[in-house]
């Protein structure tokens, strides 16, 4: 699997060169009838699928590349901490009891995440700590707010404020003027746990397919029926759990869903530059158009960012990246990069996840923004309860107000390519 290129992402990630076993799956043939069909195999999808097969419910999957070349295997592998937004940017728009909810949920998504590996004998590759920081001077107070906040509102006291020397020292570079550390979360390799989970979803019973497009959606008879090349899928509900790789297939979920495109670039080992993120924790800066990067357990800088170039060559992509790196650290202008790659990362318009009944049994879940390596697991699990009719942490993100991209299909990439543009030369200044 190591010279695999997806059909849907540009480059070859270090994530799958570095997995030893990547099973292959079969592809649907033959229609098929079940409780409960799921579009889309990435977090999402294979945990709703592995908790349904669990509980008995007859369960199939479909996915229309192979699992992992989408967002669940190629993102930045930071856990975080909360939702997307800090707690306190949370409270001014729906208050303190549902941002503390949600910041609550968000830390579940964390122990479910973690836990699940645990149990499953999943190596993840986890390592402790992650260190968010500001690319501009004059946010000191902001920072130590957030770090006094989460302990004393949020209960959760795991953040502690750096100045500057503090931050200069973790993240081994005079970049960034201040900062928060996070003791309580961490990151994984995204890969590692998406082909565990394939192969935990598929041993408790679920019917998983590679290579198997969803065409059409359409409910016939009290029932619902997904079209593929090589058959129809008939169920009594559906999850669309595609996120950034929708589409046209679902109107509603296209609307509110839009992908924008993720870059990350591999180094070689770094052994002879410690003072790079000393710590091994991840870090992610104050940018709207953010970089993130961490190292790697065999010492590799995997640095992330969203930028306004969109080439689909792995060459372009690795230059690219690598001058965001020189950037950060001048000394490592000579550290060889060994891999580049990208895909598509689903985000909303006010960067909350999109849970909705887009149709009769037809719930849609994804744009996560950014911020889904444990929410969109959480999700997957919340998923099957409600299935089952228990009360579900769901409806928290189904309560919240999701509002459609303006402009309509046509015009969604066009004002995309102008808000990063403007944000980009924002982040510069």
């Amino acid at each position: 699997m190591d010279n695999w290129q997806s059909p849907i992402a540009p480059g070859l990630s270090w994530y799958q060169a570095s997995v030893d076993d990547r099973p292959t799956y079969p592809a649907l043939d033959g229609s098929k009838s079940v409780d409960v069909a799921i579009i889309g195999g990435g977090y999402t999808g294979l945990q709703a699928a592995y908790n349904l097969a669990k509980a008995g419910v007859s369960v199939a999957l479909i996915e229309a590349e192979h699992f992992g070349d989408g967002a669940s295997g190629r993102n930045g592998g930071q856990l975080g901490t909360g939702q997307r937004w800090w707690p306190e940017e949370a409270e001014k728009e729906l208050g303190y009891e549902r941002s503390k909810l949600l910041f609550a949920m968000a830390e579940n998504a964390k122990r479910h995440l973690l836990d699940f590996a645990t149990v499953h004998g999943i190596d993840i590759d986890y390592m402790p700590g992650q260190l968010n920081v500001s690319h501009k001077p004059g946010y000191e107070r902001d920072y130590r707010a957030n770090a006094d906040i989460a302990a004393e509102r949020y209960d959760y006291p795991h953040m502690t404020f750096m100045d500057k020397a503090e931050t200069e020292e973790r993240v081994g570079t005079k970049d960034y003027y201040c900062g928060v550390r996070d003791t309580g979360t961490g990151h994984i390799h995204p890969l590692k746990l998406l082909v565990g989970l394939a192969k935990v979803a598929r041993a408790a019973g679920a019917a998983i397919h590679e290579n198997t497009r969803a065409t059409a959606i359409r409910r016939e008879g009290g029932k619902i029926k997904v079209e593929t090349a090589k058959g129809t899928l008939t169920s009594d509900r559906l999850l669309i759990a595609t996120n950034a790789y929708i589409g046209n297939l679902e109107p509603v979920t296209s609307a509110h869903v839009m992908p924008i495109g993720s870059f990350i670039a591999a180094t070689e080992p770094l052994d002879a530059f410690p003072h790079v993120i000393p710590g091994m924790e991840a870090v992610c800066d104050s940018r709207f158009v953010v970089r993130y990067f961490r190292k790697s357990k065999d010492n590799r800088l995997l640095f992330g960012g969203r930028e306004v170039y969109s080439s689909k060559d792995p060459k372009d992509t690795a230059e690219a990246i690598h001058q965001q790196i020189i950037a950060t650290y001048p000394a490592l202008k000579a550290a060889r990069i060994t891999h580049a790659w990208g895909g598509n990362v689903g985000i909303t318009l006010p960067r909350r996840p999109f849970v909705r009944q887009v149709m009769p049994g037809v719930t849609a879940i994804g744009g996560y923004s950014g911020h889904g390596v444990m929410l969109s697991n959480y999700c997957g699990k919340l998923y099957a309860e409600m299935v089952a009719g228990r009360k579900s942490e769901l409806d928290a993100l189904a309560d919240l107000n999701i509002s459609a991209f303006p402009g309509g299909h046509a015009m969604r990439k066009p004002l995309l390519f102008l808000a990063l543009t403007w944000f980009a030369l924002r982040d510069r200044t």
